[in-house]
C-alpha cells in the first residue's frame, strides 16, 4: 500500500513499534531485531534476546520508550541499495533473509537518531508524536510464524493519537478483564480447560445447554431456507485434503495420524465432507440449489502461546453451510445468506454490523477470470442487500473471495464472525457436476457460509457482550424458585412441574438459607428470573417475580408468568 494511503493510526502504531525496538536495543544491545508491524488493535515486535524478557521488564522498556519520545527525534525514511543494507545487517540473519525476499534492487531504511530499521515506510514525523502508547504483554512466537523455525519473543502493545483515546482504551480493557469470558465460564459453571487437554474446551451441562440452544435456534432459520443437515467423519485420508488444497495451505495446522499404514488427518475444515456427500450420486439441475448444513467439529494445531479461552482453541465446532448451485443462482443464494446472517446477529443486539469484501490473495487457486466473476457476484449481492461495505484487497481465501461480517459488542469492541465465501476451485478439483436442462454435465458453484463461525468463539463473545447476563431465551436456567420458608416447598414444586411442562428451564433453591441469601446466590448465577414464594403467595395462589436487575412484580398468577415467558422466548428480548 502506498504511504499516502496508510491511515494516520497505522502510521502511529508502526512508528511506535520502531520506538519499542529502539528502546530494547538501548537497554539490551545484544538483542536481535526481526519485524514489528502495526496490527488491527496495535502493534508488536518480535525479538531474539540473549536472555528472555519477563513481564517485569515491561515498565523499564516503557520508561525508555517515553524518554526517546521526549527527545523528539525526526523519523526519516529512504531507499538504499541492497548491498548497503546487507552491510548494515551483516550480523542479523533475519534482516538478511528479508532483504533477499524484497523485490527490486533497493530496500527501505527508517531512521530516528542513531537507530535504524529495515522498513517499507509509513511513519509519523518525529518520536514526539508517540506518547500515547501502552505495552500489553510478552508472548512466544516463531520466525515467519513457522513453528519449525527460530523461537522468538513478541512484545505486544497499542498506541493512539491522543491521551483521551488511550484512556478510553484502558477503560475498555479494564471492563473486558472484569467480564472476561474465562472468569464467567468458571463462575457460572459453563466450561473449563484442563492440563490433560491444552486448548480443548470441556463444556459443562449448563454450557452445553447454551450451545444446544444456539444450534436449535439456527436450525429453525436454516429449515426455513431448505437446508439439509448432515454429519461427516472428523478423520479422513490425507489424500482428500491434498485434493481439496487444504493440505498445501494448512498442513502445519493439521493433526495427522496413521491407520493401517495409511496417513489420515483430523479435519481442519468441514467442506470436503460436504463435497463427498454431494458427489455420492449424480445430481440434476432440479435439485439445485442443494444446501447442506453441518455443526462440524474441527481440529487445528495452534501454538500454545496464542491459545485464549474459547476465543482461540484447538478444537471447535463450525456452523458450516455449503450451497451447491448453478451460476445464475449464486447472487440470490448469497443475498438470502446475507439476510439470514443479519437477522441472526440482531437477535443478540448486534446492530452495528460492518461488512467487507475480501478479494484474491497471493496464494490463490484458479484463474483471474474466475476470480473476477466470483467477486462480481458477491458485489452484486451486497449491492442488492443495501449494506455498506469496504473492499479488502488480497484478503480472500485461497479458493475464492469472501464476505466478512464484523459486529460491535456492548463494550465497543469489534469481532469478525460470519462469512460467505465463493468456491469455484473445489468443484473443479473434485470433478463435481450436475445434469443441466440441456442434458449435458455442468460444474456447480460452491458457496461456503458460516453464521456463528466458531460456536465456541461466538459463545465467548456473547458472554462478554452480555457480561454474563444471558438473555432469558438463551439462559441455561431461566427461572429459579425461591421459597421464604420450607412450608412453601410443596407449592413451589407444583409451580416448577407446571413450568417444566411448558419447556421452561427451571431450578429450585433447596437450601435452608434465608431468602436474602437465596436471592444473592441466584444473582451470582445470573439467573434472569426469580420466583419468590412466601405464605402470602401460597395462600393467594400467586407468585412474586423478581428480575435479575432487582425489579419486582407482585401478585402474578402462573398464567401471567407463562405468558411472559412466551413473550421473552418468542421475541428474543435481551
Amino acid at each position: 500500500m502506498p504511504n499516502d494511503q496508510i491511515s494516520q493510526l497505522d502510521k502511529i502504531r508502526h512508528s511506535t513499534a520502531h520506538l519499542l525496538a529502539h528502546a530494547v536495543k538501548e537497554l539490551y544491545p545484544d538483542t536481535v531485531l526481526t519485524i514489528g508491524p502495526p496490527t488491527k488493535d496495535g502493534f508488536f515486535y518480535d525479538f531474539l534476546p540473549k536472555t528472555n524478557f519477563r513481564d517485569e521488564d515491561l515498565p523499564k522498556i516503557t520508561q525508555r520508550m517515553k524518554e526517546i519520545a521526549e527527545r523528539d527525534l525526526a523519523l526519516t525514511h529512504k531507499q538504499i541499495p541492497k548491498a548497503e543494507a546487507r552491510k548494515i545487517y551483516k550480523d542479523n540473519p533475519f534482516k538478511l533473509e528479508l532483504i533477499d525476499l524484497i523485490p527490486g534492487d533497493t530496500v527501505g531504511l527508517a531512521q530516528q537518531g542513531d537507530f535504524d530499521d529495515l522498513c517499507k515506510g509509513g511513519h509519523v514525523k518525529s518520536t514526539g508524536q508517540l506518547k500515547n502508547f501502552k505495552l500489553l504483554h510478552i508472548s512466544g512466537s516463531y520466525w515467519r510464524a513457522d513453528r519449525d523455525g527460530q523461537p522468538l519473543q513478541r512484545i505486544t502493545g497499542t498506541a493512539f493519537a491522543t491521551p483521551k483515546e488511550l484512556r478510553m482504551y484502558e477503560k475498555r480493557v479494564e471492563e473486558a478483564q472484569k467480564y472476561d469470558h474465562r472468569k464467567l465460564g468458571k463462575q457460572l459453571d459453563l466450561f473449563s480447560f484442563v492440563q490433560e487437554g491444552v486448548g480443548f474446551p470441556f463444556f459443562h451441562a449448563k454450557g452445553q445447554r447454551v450451545v444446544q440452544l444456539l444450534k436449535d435456534d439456527l436450525r429453525a432459520t436454516l429449515n426455513k431456507q431448505n437446508y439439509n443437515e448432515i454429519a461427516t467423519p472428523i478423520m479422513l485420508s490425507d489424500d482428500l485434503w491434498k485434493q481439496s488444497g487444504h493440505y498445501a495451505h494448512y498442513k502445519d495446522n493439521m493433526f495427522l495420524s496413521e491407520i493401517d499404514e495409511k496417513s489420515y488427518a483430523i479435519r481442519p475444515m468441514n467442506c470436503p465432507g460436504a463435497i463427498l456427500t454431494y458427489k455420492e450420486r449424480p445430481r440434476s439441475y432440479r435439485e439445485l440449489p442443494l444446501k447442506l448444513s453441518e455443526f462440524g467439529l474441527v481440529h487445528r494445531y495452534e501454538l500454545s502461546g496464542v491459545l485464549h479461552g474459547l476465543f482461540r482453541v484447538r478444537s471447535f465446532t463450525q456452523d458450516d453451510g455449503h450451497i451447491f448451485c448453478m451460476p445464475n443462482q449464486v447472487e440470490d443464494e448469497v443475498l438470502d445468506t446475507i439476510k439470514a446472517i443479519e437477522k441472526t446477529l440482531k437477535k443478540f443486539g448486534f446492530n452495528n454490523i460492518t461488512v467487507a469484501l475480501s478479494t484474491k490473495p497471493d496464494n490463490a487457486m484458479g484463474s483471474d477470470a474466475a476470480w473476477e466473476s466470483a467477486i462480481l457476484s458477491l458485489k452484486n449481492a451486497l449491492d442488492r442487500s443495501d449494506l455498506k461495505y469496504v473492499i479488502q484487497e488480497g484478503e480472500g481465501a485461497f479458493y475464492g473471495p469472501k464476505i466478512e461480517f464484523g459486529i460491535e459488542d456492548s463494550m465497543g469492541r469489534s469481532w469478525q464472525c460470519s462469512t460467505v465465501q465463493l468456491d469455484f476451485c473445489n468443484p473443479k478439483n473434485f470433478d463435481l457436476s450436475y445434469i443441466a436442462p440441456s442434458g449435458q454435465k455442468e460444474q456447480p458453484v460452491m458457496i461456503h457460509r458460516a453464521i456463528y463461525g466458531s460456536m465456541e468463539r461466538f459463545f465467548g463473545i456473547l458472554l462478554e457482550h452480555f457480561k454474563g447476563n444471558l438473555p432469558f431465551w438463551l439462559a441455561p436456567i431461566q427461572v429459579k424458585l425461591l421459597t421464604i420458608t420450607d412450608d412453601q416447598k410443596d407449592y413451589a414444586q407444583k409451580i416448577m412441574h407446571q413450568l417444566q411442562e411448558h419447556n421452561i428451564r427451571v431450578a429450585m433453591d433447596e437450601s435452608s438459607d434465608p431468602i436474602s441469601g437465596k436471592i444473592k446466590t441466584a444473582q451470582l448465577e445470573k439467573v434472569p428470573w426469580m420466583l419468590v414464594m412466601g405464605q402470602k403467595e401460597m395462600d393467594n395462589n400467586t407468585i412474586t417475580l423478581r428480575y435479575r436487575n432487582g425489579k419486582q412484580e407482585f401478585g402474578l398468577s402462573l398464567q401471567d408468568v407463562l405468558a411472559k415467558t412466551k413473550k421473552y422466548n418468542d421475541e428474543y428480548i435481551i
